[in-house]
Order: structure tokens, then C-alpha cells, then sequence
């Protein structure tokens, strides 16, 4: 099997900046086309891309809402939105029907509406928020009834990537070495002592996998900045690449009640039962992170080195750092005008003009029911925005 980087929705950028304030930059020479087209992987495996719909992107709020979070929306401004930029990057070279999304329940009209070539027994709908462990475990699990013998590639539906041949080179390395026991995460080679990112340490080695050593979480500036002076700590995608049974076989041996509640799920995943079988199997299940359930405990753990122009979209601020900027460094959509103003995001969805002066590393965020003013960098507090608002305000503006 040839696993390209695909025909739709390639990208021409440096490292660094997108032209995503004017519609990302769809035309793509032929030249380009022609050289991402030829840098190919040989895969041969059965390859199972499952894609993680379920967050709520609190971080985005006022733009992001829980009816409508932004997997499900045009962040870029393509015509696509990041769940189908998602499903563009894989769907030339994997079947529909080797391609599953995870999500709440609630979003169920959205998926069947955003991509309507994936069969429906692929949409697989959680009743309840239970993190990245039991939404892994019910692929895993469903997967595994229909093809014990495949790979998964397990990846977020809201992060962006912009060199798309790189990317899958890297994922095919990991494809290749893919076994019974191994598990494969992707990490990013770091540009900046980022605090909002894990870190991933590694053993040093000249193979182009590398074993993992240490997991860390979002660390304070200082010790970022000696992971990156250090040499051999990477940037955390959240990207993974395992088989089956290596999935398996770990969930046995670090989660095995989480095993064996999805194991019960044996013939009668893709039938009628699996909806309610799938209710009771997460009223079982504890919240859990993949990493803290299973990554961080196994020492059959691998890490695969990558830059591929990757950006979780995690915050405004990253949005704000890919997107076109002005000669004082502003990004501006829609009826805007600034005076004396750098390092902002303003932008407005509504008939109003905005007029900024003075303003210096803000967020201006105008949409129809809330206006939301802040400084753009600091995106922790935005879950204390809408719990707050939520509380004095109403649910109907989150």
C-alpha cells in the first residue's frame, strides 16, 4: 500500500507562518504538487487511522462553543474545517472504512455532516467524557474485531500540519516498525522553550526510533528551557502509531479493568447492542489519559523525531502565531482599524467596526452574543472564563 501525502488541501509555507489570514494560500503551484505527491512511504500493513473528535476547545472560546467546538469549524479560514483537513490529510490512501472518529454523542448530526463518505459504523459516539483511555480502548477493542492484525495511527482532530510529505514520512516510520509489543508516539522537534506543550525525553541512540525515557507535563519556562538546551527532549504530539494487539496487550497489563470491560464488548460491536453496550462500558470507566494509563507505565515505549510545521492550535495564541500579521505584528479579521497597536488578535464576526489604540498583546474577540477582551498569551484563564460565565451568565453563551 502507498501512503501519499494527499492530493486535497496542501499548503505552501515556511516553518514558522502560514497565509491563513487570507484563506490559507489555496493555490499551490504544480511543481509543489508534484513534489509532495512523489515523497511517498511503502506501507504495507493494514493501516487503521483513528481520529480524536471529542473535546470542547474551551481555549478558544468565545469562537469555539459547546455546541459547536473547533474540530468543527473553519479556524483556518480553507473551507475545510479541522476534523476534514484531518480526514483530507489520510483519506487517498486509506479505505473510508479504515478510518474512525471518536466523538460525544452530541455531536453526532456534525460528524454525519462534515464527512459523509465515512460509514456510519466508524462514527464511534461516546455518552459520556471519559479523556483519551477509553476512547483508545473502544477503537481498540472494535478495531480489533474486524482486524486483529492491523496498525491504528491515533491522532487528534484539531491540530494543523503543514509540511504534509515530512508527516507522513514520519508515520510511516513508525508504521514500519510497528509489532506485538512496541508503542509509538510522535514528537516534535522543538523550536522554543514552549510551556504550553509535554516534553518527551529520549535515549540517545543513532536508530531513527528512539526509546522513550521520561514523560513531562507542561513545565514552568525555566526547566523547558533546559529540556531544550539538553538535547534530547522533544516536543508531545499526542500522535500515536501501535497494533492491535500491542494496544491490547497493554491495556491488559496496565488497565485491566478498563480490558476487560471493552473485551466484554466482543460480538456485539457493529451490531444494534453496541450503543448501549457502550453506555454501560463507560459508566465503568474512570477518566483517563492514554499517557498517564498507559504510556507513561510500559518501558516498551518508542518515540518517533519529527518536524512537519505541527501546532496543536491549542490557544489563540498559537492560532494567532501561524495566522498573516500586519507590519506591527496584528493579526485583523473583519472590520478593524488600530492605532499604536502590535502582537494583537482582533477580529470581529458582527456588523461592528472595531477601532484599537494603544493595545498591546490583546485578544479582541467579537461574535454575536459575547465580546471578550484579554491578553492573548495568557490561555489558562479561559476555563475560569467560562466557568464563570457560565455560572452568572448562562450556559447559552459557552
Amino acid at each position: 500500500m502507498v501512503f501519499a501525502a494527499p492530493m486535497a488541501l496542501r499548503y505552501s509555507i515556511d516553518e514558522r507562518h502560514c497565509c491563513a489570514g487570507c484563506s490559507i494560500g489555496l493555490y499551490l503551484s504544480k511543481i509543489i504538487q508534484k513534489a509532495l505527491i512523489s515523497a511517498t512511504v511503502n506501507m504495507n500493513k493494514n493501516i487503521h487511522v483513528v481520529i480524536m473528535a471529542g473535546g470542547t476547545g474551551t481555549r478558544f472560546w468565545p469562537y469555539s462553543r459547546n455546541n459547536k467546538p473547533k474540530q468543527f469549524l473553519d479556524v483556518l479560514g480553507t473551507g475545510r474545517t479541522l476534523l476534514q483537513m484531518t480526514f483530507d490529510r489520510f483519506k487517498e490512501t486509506v479505505p473510508s472504512e479504515n478510518i474512525w472518529v471518536v466523538s460525544n454523542e452530541i455531536y453526532k448530526d456534525l460528524l454525519a455532516e462534515q464527512l459523509p463518505e465515512l460509514p456510519s459504523e466508524n462514527i464511534l459516539l461516546e455518552p459520556s467524557k471519559r479523556n483519551t483511555a477509553p476512547c483508545i480502548a473502544y477503537a481498540a477493542y472494535k478495531i480489533k474485531e474486524k482486524d486483529p492484525n492491523g496498525v491504528m495511527v491515533i491522532l487528534p482532530s484539531d491540530h494543523v500540519i503543514f509540511k504534509e510529505a515530512a508527516f507522513v514520512e514520519v508515520i510511516g516510520q513508525a508504521v514500519d516498525h510497528a509489532d506485538d509489543e512496541r508503542l509509538f508516539t510522535i514528537g516534535i522537534e522543538p523550536h522554543r522553550p514552549e510551556t504550553g506543550y509535554g516534553y518527551i525525553q529520549f535515549e540517545e541512540s543513532d536508530e531513527e526510533i528512539k526509546k522513550v525515557k521520561t514523560f513531562t507535563e507542561k513545565p514552568e519556562l525555566e526547566l523547558a528551557e533546559k529540556f531544550i538546551a539538553s538535547g534530547d527532549f522533544v516536543w508531545n504530539a499526542g500522535i500515536f502509531v501501535w497494533s492491535v494487539t500491542a494496544i491490547i496487550n497493554a491495556f491488559e497489563t496496565y488497565q485491566p479493568e478498563l480490558a476487560e470491560t471493552f473485551e466484554e464488548g466482543s460480538g456485539i460491536y457493529y451490531t444494534p447492542d453496541e450503543p448501549k453496550f457502550i453506555k454501560s462500558a463507560y459508566s465503568l470507566s474512570k477518566s483517563n489519559s492514554i499517557d498517564y494509563a498507559i504510556m507513561e507505565k510500559s518501558d516498551s515505549v518508542y518515540v518517533v523525531l519529527g518536524d512537519f510545521g505541527w501546532s496543536d492550535l491549542g490557544s489563540w495564541n498559537a492560532l494567532h502565531e501561524i495566522k498573516t500579521k500586519d507590519e506591527n505584528e496584528n493579526v485583523i479579521e473583519g472590520n478593524v482599524i488600530t492605532y499604536d497597536s502590535k502582537d494583537n488578535y482582533i477580529l470581529s464576526e458582527t456588523n461592528r467596526v472595531i477601532v484599537a489604540q494603544g493595545l498591546e498583546g490583546y485578544l479582541v474577540a467579537d461574535f454575536e452574543d459575547v465580546l471578550l477582551i484579554c491578553k492573548k498569551e495568557d490561555s489558562g484563564i479561559f476555563r475560569r472564563f467560562v466557568t464563570d460565565v457560565k455560572m452568572e451568565k448562562g450556559e447559552k453563551f459557552i
